[in-house]
């Protein structure tokens, strides 16, 4: 006799593949339903803007049988709410993460890109909605590529003392670097980082603030009679939203790189900000950093083009978690629940 069951969309199909190669974090014993019908309806009911874990639960039963059956489910039945909370706090993200990443944006072997082709923004986010709750927020890392907002990797710290900067070694290490610049604010401006990522193949481009106060100190002594400088190159461009006009200028010299110990540097640059706000007052700010990019490669436009691509990882991952999924709402707090 013929199965009467439907076959799986090929969407679903390819997505039970996918999470195939997770393991079942369940004991054997009581498996009602299969571990990546789990994964699929979840995924599914956030595509459809069921953001909670209730939320999930009460779009998943009430989809009709074939609905059902296409997520990979019995057709009379679903997991209540609190089957989805304890599996969700038992199953590690990470596995699923590095083959959605993998799937998503493949790279084969012998495809060499260009040096300096694509910029990769790091930075962390705390989840604010559990800062209330009793122990440390929620806290993750993550490296977002500038032109396709991609999370190539992302981390969370695992304890109260941990910190930013020490959950970076492991995360660079999950990333292909080989035509690829780090952007990152002054926390990530350490010489450990940046040699890490040279050595991978790839480049930085990072601010300079008082937590390396010899290097600031260098660079803004260098841009103090820029007229005496043998390598000076500017770039500036103008933009208006958000009811101001801000103009920004970056001046980029090699000067200090047969000077500085700093490892792989190979220019440096000024960044000055200027803007007028909605009630006519006029603002000034400068900030300084460095780049193991040579001139030849990224000239002044492409460095503040790479500067600017950073703020990719604010406004397209960043604000997405928060306004479009509502992850500062939740107040889910153990385990890997968050």
């Amino acid at each position: 006799m013929q199965s009467t069951t439907p076959p799986l969309p090929p969407m679903a199909r390819a997505f039970h593949q996918l999470v195939a190669e997770i393991p079942d974090p369940r004991s054997p014993r009581g498996r009602r339903y299969p571990f990546r019908a789990f994964l699929t309806a979840a995924t599914a009911a956030m595509l459809a803007n069921h953001r909670s874990i209730l939320a999930i639960a009460e779009w998943t039963a009430a989809l009709s049988p074939p609905a059902k059956l296409a997520l990979g489910l019995p057709p009379g039945a679903a997991p209540h709410q609190t089957t989805f909370a304890r599996l969700f706090r038992r199953f590690d993200p990470t596995l699923l993460a590095q083959l959605l990443t993998a799937a998503q944006h493949p790279r084969c072997p012998q495809e060499l890109p260009a040096r300096g082709s694509q910029g990769v923004a790091i930075d962390g986010k705390a989840q604010r909605g559990r800062r209330t709750l009793t122990g440390p927020p929620v806290h993750a890392v993550s490296l977002v590529t500038h032109d396709t907002a991609a999370v190539l990797a992302q981390t969370a710290l695992t304890a109260p003392t941990d910190s930013e900067a020490a959950a970076v070694p492991p995360l660079l290490a999950q990333v292909p670097w080989q035509g690829r610049v780090l952007t990152g604010d002054a926390l990530y401006c350490q010489t450990a980082f940046c040699q890490t990522v040279i050595d991978a193949g790839g480049d930085y481009l990072l601010s300079v603030k008082a937590n390396q106060p010899s290097l600031l100190r260098d660079i803004q002594w260098l841009f103090v009679e820029p007229h005496l400088l043998d390598d000076l190159r500017t770039a500036r461009t103008v933009n208006k939203g958000h009811g101001r006009i801000e103009e920004r200028v970056i001046r980029v010299s090699s000067d200090l790189a047969d000077y500085s110990r700093w490892p792989g540097l190979a220019q440096v640059f000024e960044l000055t900000r200027t803007w007028q706000d909605a009630a006519g007052c006029r603002h000034q700010a400068t900030r300084y950093g460095v780049t193991s990019l040579p001139a030849d490669v990224a000239d002044a436009a492409r460095i503040l083009g790479l500067k600017r691509g950073h703020w990719t990882i604010e406004n397209r991952v960043h604000w997405i978690k928060d306004e479009v999924l509502g992850e500062d709402a939740s107040r889910i707090r153990c385990d890997h629940g968050p």
